[in-house]
């Protein structure tokens, strides 16, 4: 019983110096939409969405390490609010549309972000401000 465990533990230790890209790339053309509005974007959605993630510790334990990576990669992929201003105004919108189908499904925050993050959970009214904006470019629910 002992060897297996030595093995598993050999090889976690091993994982940890697998280099993994915990990069913070400068912001290029920043989020500008209402304040209201971006307190709630970059309360819920900066860490996996944008240049400034804030790695938390378990950013650098492996294997957690390189699924918080790949999140945080594929994330700002789809979407980086560090670059929303460089956006087409149709571009925008269509974003903004599509952050309210993944709010209004329970897509987004992803569960386990928010488990981990309870500072993510959106209320109601911050739920209706996302609909309204996502809407009609406003940050106050109709």
């Amino acid at each position: 019983m002992r060897k297996p465990l030595w093995g598993l533990l050999a090889v976690l230790a091993l994982a940890q110096l697998w280099p993994i890209d915990r990069d913070n790339p400068a912001v290029t053309a920043a989020f500008t939409e209402p304040a209201s509005i971006r307190g709630i974007i970059e309360r819920a959605c900066y860490d996996c969405h944008s240049n400034q993630t804030k790695w938390p510790w378990y950013a650098y334990v492996a294997p957690v390490s390189w699924l918080v990576a790949h999140d945080v990669h594929e994330g700002r992929e789809h979407l980086n609010f560090s670059e929303w201003g460089a956006l087409t105004p149709d571009e925008r919108r269509e974003h903004q549309e599509e952050i309210w189908e993944e709010v209004e499904e329970g897509e987004m925050p992803l569960w386990v972000y928010a488990l981990l993050h309870p500072s993510a959970k959106l209320s109601q009214s911050e739920r209706e401000n996302i609909r309204a904006w996502s809407q009609t470019g406003d940050a106050s629910p109709e």
